[in-house]
């Protein structure tokens, strides 16, 4: 079984090995524990790596402050990314499906055409749809173009995430010491019901994904 330290070894390696042929990089973070371990070890290598965050608003007001707080004390080149037409409430007047289509889904992918590397915090005992995960994979965009998706703690545990941020004095989110485990958008998190699925909180247990990592079918 690998310590801490050999899989820090290891995802230092890969997002190294990464961003050494990209040209354009960027990490997404929603700024759960593993999104900012994450940023804390490509920030090591590429300090003005384009940090994503989908700002959906329908945010816990705790994670937005708790963003702001991580980009001041590590000097994030934060870029938020928002719908260019949001509409507040859209998970219970249509669906979470379409909530997280217009709010998530679409602005990223459509930021995503500018960047040839893209980091993830993605882990495979996230969740089922996580288990075939790999550290990396050629992503294809709705418009056809292929960016390279990277994800350096496919392997990690969540153990594994929370012991590097207490050896770093990495703070977490708030959030976490309320019970939560996997926190989205305000609306459609909540503590998990089955303690032993982590993600079971989440849209009411509708589905397991937003989309944001669903190959999209291309035009």
């Amino acid at each position: 079984m690998s310590t801490v330290a050999d899989l820090t070894t290891q995802a230092a390696e890969l997002i190294a090995e990464n961003l050494s042929t990209a040209k354009t990089p960027a990490v997404t973070s929603s700024f759960q524990s593993e999104c900012v371990v994450l940023v804390d070890l490509v920030r090591q290598v590429r300090p003005d790596i384009p940090v994503l965050f989908l700002d959906t608003f329908h945010h816990f007001a705790q994670t937005l402050e708790y963003r702001d707080r991580m980009v001041e004390r590590y000097k994030l080149n934060l870029i938020n990314l928002r719908a260019a037409e949001p509409k507040v409430g859209l998970w219970e007047i249509e669906s979470t499906d379409a909530c997280c289509a217009r709010h998530k889904v679409g602005p990223l992918f459509s930021a995503l055409e500018n960047y040839d590397v893209w980091f993830t915090a993605l882990r495979r005992d996230q969740s089922p749809s996580r288990a075939n995960l790999a550290d990396v994979e050629p992503f294809r965009l709705p418009s056809g173009n292929a960016i390279r998706k990277v994800s350096p703690l496919a392997a990690w545990t969540t153990r594994d995430v929370w012991r590097y941020a207490k050896d770093h004095d990495i703070p977490l989110l708030p959030l976490y010491e309320l019970g939560y485990t996997s926190i989205g958008c305000e609306p459609c998190t909540a503590i998990p019901p089955d303690p032993n699925d982590p993600r079971s909180g989440r849209w009411q247990g509708q589905k397991l994904e937003c989309g944001i990592h669903i190959q999209p079918t291309t035009k």
